[in-house]
Order: C-alpha cells, then sequence, then structure tokens
C-alpha cells in the first residue's frame, strides 16, 4: 500500500470518530400538564440544554396520570402537582415519589360568567369546585375565605360539602372535574378553577377571577418531583437547578404578571 494510500485509508477511518460528539447530552423525561406550563418548561429545556441536558416533555391532559407514569418508571420526573395532592395520591395509591424542588404558585381563583364580584353572588347560587379532594378542599378554603360559607375545624387543607358547618347564602355546592370547570360556567353561577386550565381556556387570572387565594403563606407551592429512589439523583437535581434559573424566574414574572409565582 502506497504512502498515499495509507493517509487516505487512515483519513477514511478517523473521520466518523472526529464527527462523533465527545460527549452526548443526558436525557431527562419529564411529565407536565399542557397549556402554561408547556411554556416555562420549553425555558426550562434552554437553560438545561447548555448543561448537557436534553429534557424530553411528556404533556398530560389528567392530574391523575402523571403520578402514575412516575411510578412505573415511564417518565424521570413530573412537575404538575402541590405538595397537599401528592401526598393524597400517595396515601390513595402507595406511590413511592418526593419532592426534589420548588417551582411555581398558581393562585387558585373563583370565576364567573354572571357577576362581577362576590358579593353580587345570589342566595342560592350554584359553585363548582374541583372533584378531586385535594383541590376541591383548596376551592372550599376559598370560599370561606370570602366568608360564603364555614368549614369544621380540624379538617385541614382537604375539607369536603360534607364540612360545611355554616352557608349563611345557602350556597350549593357541585363538584365536577376539574378539567371541565370552565366549560361548565355558563351552567354555574360561579366556578373555582385551577390556573393551568383557567389559562387553557382563556381566562386571566388576574383581571377574571372575582376571588383569588392569598400568595401568603400557600401550602399549594408547586413542586418536581422524583421517585424516592432517585430523590438524590445528581441528573435530576441539575433538572431542579435549570427550573431554579434566574432566566426562568424573570421569564415567569415578565410572561404571567402575577398569575404564576416562582417560589424558588
Amino acid at each position: 500500500m502506497s504512502r498515499l494510500s495509507r493517509r487516505l485509508f487512515v483519513l477514511l477511518v478517523l473521520l466518523p470518530l472526529l464527527a462523533t460528539p465527545a460527549f452526548a447530552n443526558e436525557t431527562v423525561k419529564v411529565g407536565i400538564m399542557g397549556g402554561d406550563a408547556e411554556e416555562i418548561w420549553h425555558e426550562v429545556q434552554k437553560v438545561a440544554a447548555a448543561d448537557g441536558i436534553d429534557i424530553k416533555l411528556v404533556v398530560f391532559n389528567d392530574y391523575t396520570l402523571p403520578n402514575a407514569a412516575l411510578d412505573a418508571g415511564d417518565i424521570d420526573l413530573n412537575a404538575f402537582q402541590h405538595q397537599p395532592y401528592l401526598d393524597a395520591q400517595i396515601q390513595a395509591r402507595g406511590y413511592k415519589i418526593v419532592a426534589i424542588g420548588k417551582t411555581i404558585l398558581s393562585p387558585i381563583g373563583l370565576y364567573s360568567h354572571k357577576y362581577k364580584s362576590v358579593a353580587d353572588l345570589p342566595k342560592g347560587a350554584l359553585i363548582g369546585v374541583p372533584n378531586d379532594p385535594t383541590n376541591g378542599g383548596r376551592g372550599l378554603l376559598l370560599l370561606q375565605g370570602q366568608g360564603l360559607i364555614k368549614v369544621k375545624p380540624g379538617t385541614g387543607l382537604t375539607p369536603t360539602a360534607l364540612d360545611i358547618t355554616d352557608n349563611p347564602r345557602s350556597i350549593s355546592i357541585r363538584e365536577i372535574d376539574a378539567a371541565q370547570l370552565p366549560r361548565s360556567l355558563d351552567d354555574l353561577d360561579a366556578a373555582v378553577i385551577n390556573t393551568n386550565y383557567a389559562l387553557e381556556a382563556g381566562l386571566n387570572p388576574r383581571k377574571d377571577a372575582i376571588a383569588q387565594e392569598s400568595a401568603q403563606n400557600n401550602p399549594y407551592d408547586n413542586l418536581i418531583a422524583a421517585r424516592t429512589a432517585d430523590k438524590a439523583n445528581p441528573l435530576y437535581l441539575r433538572v431542579v437547578k435549570a427550573f431554579q434559573n434566574q432566566r426562568i424566574r424573570d421569564f415567569i414574572n415578565q410572561r404571567y404578571q402575577g398569575a404564576q409565582i416562582p417560589v424558588f
């Protein structure tokens, strides 16, 4: 083999190796809900990419699915829930899942197509609340904070309609799937709606809600969750760090103007 031929042979062998990156990005699958969470996590993807992490988003449209998927190992992390919801899911289903970082607070609101204020709600008003225990309880606590009802002391964050002890305006509570509440507004006098579903329906929490829970001492901060066995996984903690970045804080504040609040 001539010297030129040997050089060409070596070049042909080395070219594919030279074209291959020395280090491929590490991939993490994160389960989220659709809507505003997708916008936020698209920004997080950019921050994570700079740290060599390729975040793959898996979008769900039902609150009951992301924890099942995480527990089964179909995704690596999820980011859609607050601690009371996670606690209830663990108690009901035995999931081995734990929070590894906080993200945002989405203050839940009371909305109406018929009335401009809580004071305008008529006696006997029909009010919809989410039908899952944690968000339903959250809705009842919001109504209590507005003076519409009182719930039995000691029920904590998960009172039910059966725990209403005082109802001076004789309001009726209708429990409805959280995702369906915006579509049910025309059939109700008002409804307590989670922020992600309100935004998807074109409702502006800051302008359209006739009442909203306070952000002060609020137990409903959203979180990133992992399987308990992975709670100290360095790669997953880097995803948390990518979310808890000043760039993400600024994006949330500018984009949502208080409808979503960074809690990191």
